[in-house]
């Protein structure tokens, strides 16, 4: 049987010889690691096998380089790998800790045993649950939380989310809400913010929600992001620009001189409405920005010279008010549709 593909996208990762740091594209499969040169590669550059691997993060063995997680193999070999934001870190984290997990104990990679496990019902639909919960006007309101001299935004605690099921009657009492909440978050459509949380999402092979005012969630594409003390080191986290963070992640980008293809790393701000690009594998300074007050953006089937680059699927283009055209490219169609969508909310709003 083949290996289940659990997790894919772009990460920056140091290089075995040189000490060098380049965006690739990782494919996490059920036994092993794999990351390629492009994503449209159809050979890997190599592949890391979990099977007596352990997982280290956050990985602070190089000093002002934050988010890096280590994987050390069986033969002990260690390799880097470093997302574009703490989300992103600890969703790789969290599926490769399980997926190693699960090849100890000679089990496969199950991620949608949630059900089963928990025995939720079938009349149950967790996606229409989850879309309930973000209601404007009656879902579980997101707030700005200060724990351990950081300060949470756009989350909500394990206790609240209780209440909410419990009010909404979505369960007749606080076990039966405990167990929806669960299904939730072992889909992953509520992620653990602070350390609390993390523990009890980390505890064992099944993941635990705390009904507790103490554990902290977010929606998995709400604008959550933290202020105070980062995780890898005692330093104070500064952000650079006004605004909520909506969405960050990295994308392909057509440069607008050579036409060719880059990996940046995009932050978009509600305030102003710019969105702003990084070279992943550098520092935090930005290599520029896109103004999106009145711009336009689109999901485009064809960019210019994009096939002399094998580069093909998912793309959309950014027109700017002074009419400066961006071509980018997502991972997923999915992905595409989130990112357009939020360009689109900044776009009408933003200053």
């Amino acid at each position: 049987m083949e290996p289940e593909q659990i997790r894919e996208g772009y990460l920056v990762k140091k290089g075995t010889l040189l000490n060098s740091w380049k965006a690739v594209w990782v494919v996490l499969s059920e036994d092993g690691v794999e990351f390629y040169k492009k994503k449209t590669d159809s050979s890997p550059k190599g592949m890391i096998p979990l099977k007596g691997a352990t997982l280290t993060s956050p990985c602070q063995d190089f000093g002002k380089r934050t988010l890096v997680f280590k994987i050390t193999t069986a033969k002990k070999q260690d390799h880097f790998f470093q997302a574009s934001h703490v989300e992103e870190r600890e969703v790789w984290v969290k599926d490769i800790k399980r997926a190693i997990s699960c090849l100890q104990g000679g089990k496969r990679f199950a991620r949608k045993s949630t059900r089963r496990s928990i025995r939720l019902p079938d009349k149950v639909n967790l996606t229409e649950l989850y879309t309930l919960m973000k209601d404007q006007d009656d879902g579980v309101r997101e707030l700005k939380l200060e724990q351990d001299s950081r300060i949470f935004n756009h989350c909500f605690t394990g206790a609240t989310v209780v209440e909410w099921l419990v009010s909404q009657q979505k369960a007749r009492n606080r076990p039966e809400a405990l167990m929806l909440a669960a299904g939730l978050l072992n889909e992953g459509f509520l992620q653990p913010a602070g350390d609390r949380a993390k523990e009890g999402a980390e505890g064992g092979e099944q993941t635990a929600f705390l009904d507790d005012t103490s554990a902290l969630y977010y929606f998995a594409d709400s604008g959550f992001f933290c202020e105070g003390y980062s995780s890898d080191e005692d330093v104070l986290v500064k952000e650079e620009f006004r605004g909520n963070i909506l969405k960050q992640g990295c994308l392909l980008k057509q440069g607008h001189r050579r036409k060719n293809w880059k990996v940046r790393k995009f932050i978009l701000r509600d305030d102003p409405a710019y969105m702003h690009y990084y070279d992943p594998s550098k520092g935090d300074e930005p290599l520029g920005s896109i103004h999106l007050r009145g711009s336009v953006v689109t999901a485009v089937e064809y960019v210019p010279d994009a096939k002399k680059y094998d580069i093909d699927g998912n793309l959309f283009e950014i027109i700017t008010s002074d009419e400066t055209h961006y071509f980018l490219q997502a991972a997923t169609g999915e992905e595409r549709k989130e990112w357009i969508k939020a360009i689109q909310a900044v776009s009408k709003v933003g200053k």
